[in-house]
């Protein structure tokens, strides 16, 4: 007994020695974010609405409707890009808040751009086995959230960041790895108030990166899970990859996040007359709302 568990401590230890230059990088990268806005960051923004601008004409063929919505929102977001560069300019500073608010409703405008086709697919060399597969309506992934979310404080279009846990098989392929990335925005927030105190939070999914490749989702949240409860056995193997068992270590998410209710739509709101608060590390269960389609095979696999 005493070996079983020195074996299960030595995995986990070195399961945290290889993760730490990547967790140390994801520090370092969070800290550079929250430096001052320079103009290099606005001119990024222009590239953006640029991008936006010539997925909006691509758009006038296929989808009139849709292009000449993404062209009004452009045109406001074109005039926020104006106001903060002369106030850079006048007041040599501008607040990371605006700049993020910005940033976030450009991002996710492209995303809604982008209509309903994959925007990269990866290169197979040739490889005769890849093939696209469906995953319907329904499928559930398990995600652990990547950004802090608080209903007092996030903002509507505000984007953030999940990673799936486990690896989602279709037969025997893998089709989503585990350590795959959703990318969302807040679709709806409300703050808990002196008279209604009860916050809500709205999360709609948008965008899926799996090896590489940038695919148009729509996927809301159906459960909310504490990340910090007792470790699911059954789910992490002896064998399984270091991202498992870091999952293994920092809980498998068995429970119900405490405080959260989920209702209709996705939407979040506190049982406790308080705001609802989604630390990073936090557990959704999302549920695709159409189909995910997966291109399987690849030879870098």
């Amino acid at each position: 007994m005493r070996d079983y568990h020195w074996r299960q401590a030595t995995i986990v230890m070195l399961a945290l020695v290889l993760a730490l230059p990547a967790i140390r990088a994801t520090a370092q990268s969070g800290a550079g974010s929250q430096g001052p806005v320079t103009s290099a960051d606005l001119t990024r923004l222009d590239r953006t609405a640029d991008d936006i601008a010539a997925r909006a004409d691509a758009l006038k063929g296929t989808d009139p409707t849709l292009a000449d919505e993404v062209s009004k929102r452009l045109a406001d977001l074109r005039d926020d890009i104006t106001y903060l560069k002369v106030k850079l300019r006048k007041e040599g500073s501008v607040g990371r808040p605006d700049y993020a608010d910005v940033r976030d409703r450009l991002e996710t405008l492209k995303n809604r751009a982008m209509g309903d086709r994959v925007t990269a697919q990866p290169v197979f060399n040739g490889d005769p086995m890849g093939r696209v597969v469906s995953i319907g309506v329904g499928t559930e992934f398990d995600v652990r959230l990547q950004t802090p979310l608080n209903s007092g404080t996030s903002r509507v279009e505000q984007r953030f960041e999940v990673t799936t846990i486990l690896d989602y098989k279709v037969r025997e392929d893998v089709a989503v790895p585990a350590g795959s990335l959703f990318r969302g925005f807040v679709s709806s927030v409300k703050p808990a108030g002196k008279v209604d105190r009860q916050g809500s939070l709205t999360l709609s999914f948008d965008e899926a990166v799996i090896d590489q490749a940038h695919i148009r989702v729509r996927a809301s949240v159906v459960e909310a899970l504490d990340g910090k409860t007792a470790q699911d056995d059954t789910r992490i193997g002896v064998g399984a990859a270091v991202g498992a068992i870091l999952g293994g270590v920092l809980g498998g998410g068995k429970g119900a996040l405490v405080g959260v209710l989920v209702g209709g739509g996705g939407t979040m709101a506190s049982t406790e007359g308080a705001d609802v608060d989604l630390p990073v590390g936090t557990v959704l269960r999302i549920r695709l709302d159409q189909p995910l389609n997966v291109t399987i095979g690849s030879a870098t696999r």
